[in-house]
């Protein structure tokens, strides 16, 4: 996957998990720690794309800001989609950002590299313990 070899051109301080769709990433968040094969501790963010098989984007995105335990968590919407409309209801739902994936791999991995800059080296985010 292209934005999986993108992150790994990074020293991340914090492990990375890819979740296949959104059910997945909904069991994960809401039951941190009951698989043996996942991390023990919530993510610093959650890197979402809209248009995830099974739950879509947006659900995941709704259900972890209502979720007491999980709305400090910052979203980070990354998707190829630039319709207006998805973007102010990401927001309204309480997206942190809303990023554009882009098609050529080099702006990827620039989009990526600032990503990982501001949100991992510059941004102070709340603790996950």
């Amino acid at each position: 996957m292209a934005l999986g070899r993108a992150f790994r051109k990074h020293a991340l301080p914090n492990q990375l998990l890819r979740c296949e769709d959104g059910d997945q990433a909904l069991q994960y968040l809401q039951g941190y720690g009951k698989h043996e094969n996942w991390p023990q501790q919530l993510p610093v963010f959650v890197l979402l794309d809209l248009n995830l098989p099974g739950t879509d984007g947006r659900t995941v995105l709704e259900t972890l800001k209502r979720d007491p335990r999980l709305q400090s968590i910052p979203v980070i919407i990354f998707s190829t989609s630039t319709n207006s409309r998805d973007i102010e209801d990401c927001y309204r739902l309480g997206a942190n950002s809303y990023l554009t994936k882009p098609i050529e791999y080099a702006a990827l991995e620039e989009k990526t590299r600032l990503l990982v800059r501001y949100w991992l080296n510059t941004s102070e985010l709340p603790s996950t313990n």
